[in-house]
């Protein structure tokens, strides 16, 4: 027997979102000697923006590095569409970020005085 009054399971669908992700230092967060802290871009998944960067956020601070600041800039299809070229290898990593259902962290940008 069916159960006709139950509600569709609510299925939302993920997208890939492009953050910057500003840090500071901590112990053991695996930044260089002398580096006063820095910018990681970052891919993260997310049914929305603000959960790509509370996942993010939450990633982050498991590694140890202390988050600052986080600048959004949309997901793959509003880059695109605001003109930024996106290459090969960042399509990729973007692919891989949405089918892991994870944060990458594609590069690191240390800060110094």
């Amino acid at each position: 027997m069916t159960d006709k009054t139950a509600k569709p399971k609510d299925t939302k669908v993920h997208q890939v979102y492009t953050l910057v992700v500003e840090v500071g230092r901590t112990k053991g967060d695996g930044l260089p000697d002398g580096a006063k802290g820095a910018a990681l871009m970052c891919y993260a998944s997310g049914v929305d923006e603000a959960e790509a960067v509370r996942e993010t956020v939450a990633i982050l601070k498991q590694a140890d590095m202390a988050p600052l600041d986080v600048t959004g800039y949309g997901t793959e299809a509003e880059r695109r569409a605001e003109g930024h070229e996106i290459d090969d290898d960042e399509a990729a990593l973007m692919a891989r970020a949405l089918e892991e259902n994870a944060v990458i962290v594609a590069q690191v940008t240390p800060f110094y005085d």
